[in-house]
């Protein structure tokens, strides 16, 4: 698959295979031409009625195991592959788990509630999860610059989408995230298993494999992807 492959998505499975090619692909669309689920899916699957398009299928993506979903690319969602995701949580970690960077002073108390709420449950949903931290009104504020915050910093993920049911057991309406920490879905081992390299080096062992993929791309382009 190459950057002339744009309108090749018709399925799941499709999208899954687009990411593991690339390594990393943002769902919309951005400064690098074709290098987006948005551009690689046919117009007439984006918003369609009677069939599943990508919005259907990022649920059954984020939960099949191959890649990592969530808002990751400049606070807007994307998808990074199983063998990508250790460097990408060590670079944008810049080496921490998240206890460390609490105890450096570099994370806020709302993002450590939220975290550690996820985490003490292995997934929450987004409305248990604000009915919980009292993210209502008169309550908490600022639940999606936390909550984005903590999936730009790879310590949290979108696990899977749950749908509202009509009363024939049909699903409707926009799907509620259910979020998670990587390390619960793929394995601390796993997911820190790049800790052993300096953060810099992950960096540029992420941007050697995206210029291999996408050689029209610009440098600064590539490193906006990267940095999020």
């Amino acid at each position: 698959m190459s950057e002339r492959d744009v309108g090749q998505l018709h399925s799941a499975d499709d999208l899954i295979a687009a990411v593991e090619q690339y390594g990393f692909l943002p769902f919309f669309r951005n400064e690098i031409h074709g290098f987006s689920i948005e551009e690689l899916c046919p117009p007439e699957l984006w918003f369609a009625d009677d069939v599943d398009g990508p919005w259907e299928w990022k649920g059954p993506a984020a939960r099949s195991g191959k890649c990592l979903y969530g808002k990751l690319f400049n606070k807007k969602a994307g998808f990074v592959s199983r063998e990508w995701i250790p460097d990408f949580a060590n670079f944008r970690r810049d080496g921490y788990d998240f206890d460390a960077r609490w105890d450096d002073g570099l994370a806020s108390y709302k993002d450590k509630e939220l975290y550690e709420a996820i985490g003490g449950e292995g997934g929450m949903l987004s409305k248990r999860l604000k009915e919980a931290l009292n993210y209502r009104k008169g309550g908490n504020t600022g639940f999606e610059t936390c909550i984005t915050r903590l999936q730009m910093q790879s310590y949290v993920c979108i696990a899977d989408f749950v749908y509202m049911q009509d009363r024939y057991g049909r699903p409707y309406g926009w799907g509620v995230a259910e979020y998670a920490t990587p390390e619960e879905l793929f394995g601390y081992d796993f997911i820190t298993s790049a800790y052993q390299r300096d953060p810099q080096e992950s960096k540029e062992r992420i941007l050697k494999h995206l210029q291999s993929r996408l050689p029209n791309a610009t440098e600064m382009q590539l490193e906006k992807i990267i940095k999020g």
